[in-house]
């Protein structure tokens, strides 16, 4: 019971201090998201063996030159591109070898197009229109909220085939469905939200948007979770940290929407292309 109150403690505080950068500045939201990113790297970088100032570097350019103030479009495309073959690649890795080969050999492949890429795009889908808007951010942090509960409950309840067994002996088949079907749930409110308070901004083809992220969340969500689980048993650890109790580390939280962003931004940018 204990365990329970303090997990639920911390995860409220959490989601607190999230909406609250959020809905306050875009600088709030950055600064808020790059001590997120650079506590998920320090965490990343003891998963895999790698001690790396350059890292940080590296993160705090990114997130500055290509994602606060970008300084070119086509290196955002260039890295999009090159961050969604690589986060493929490890779902490769993840499905067919026993081990991540980035993890073992191409350490900054990893880091740079995987962990610092994942957010940048994190940062960049409420930019996505050229003005800050945070609903599109909070919407899909809601979709992973409402994806990773309902696939704990319904997993737990009703679980009974593996998903991935050798790399998450919890997670189940059941736990999937039920958790993407949490998650079109909450699109479905999402958008009735929005149109009723934002009437004016939504088009008419926002409901199915909504749904096809819900969708790209649960799908892409999942995969990086069972990457961040896969790294973590090939580090030998059962948590990448313990800052937040009940909860494990940052990139415990982050590892869904880091693997996942890449790929909704580029959905977006398609929707903005196409209309």
């Amino acid at each position: 019971m204990k365990e329970v109150i303090v997990r639920t403690i911390s995860g409220v505080l959490y989601i607190a201090i999230v909406v609250f950068s959020m809905f306050t500045s875009r600088e709030w939201f950055m600064v808020l998201f790059f001590f997120l990113a650079a506590i998920t790297l320090r965490e990343f970088l003891k998963l895999i063996h790698l001690g790396s100032y350059l890292a940080y570097f590296l993160l705090a350019a990114a997130l500055y030159f290509l994602s606060y103030a970008v300084f070119d479009k086509n290196a955002v495309s260039l890295l999009l591109i090159l961050s969604c073959f690589v986060n493929l690649f490890l779902f490769k890795d993840l499905l067919w070898v026993s081990k991540i080969p980035m993890f073992e050999k191409k350490k900054y492949i990893a880091v740079i197009f995987y962990l610092i890429s994942g957010f940048v795009f994190l940062t960049l889908i409420p930019m996505h229109t050229g003005e800050f808007s945070p609903d599109y951010i909070m919407g899909v942090f809601v979709l992973i909220w409402a994806n990773d509960t309902f696939a704990f409950v319904i997993g737990k309840t009703f679980g009974r085939h593996k998903l991935l067994e050798r790399i998450s002996p919890k997670k189940t088949i059941e736990g999937f469905l039920g958790g993407l079907v949490g998650s079109i749930c909450a699109s479905l409110l999402i958008f009735e939200y929005l149109s009723t308070h934002y009437i004016s901004t939504i088009d008419n083809n926002a409901l199915w948007i909504w749904i096809s992220l819900a969708v790209i969340v649960s799908v892409f969500g999942t995969i990086g979770d069972l990457i961040q689980s896969k790294f973590k048993r090939q580090a030998g650890v059962k948590d990448s940290g313990a800052l937040m109790p009940g909860h494990g580390g940052v990139y415990d939280r982050l590892d869904s929407i880091v693997y996942a962003s890449p790929f909704i931004f580029a959905f977006l940018e398609v929707i903005e292309y196409v209309s």
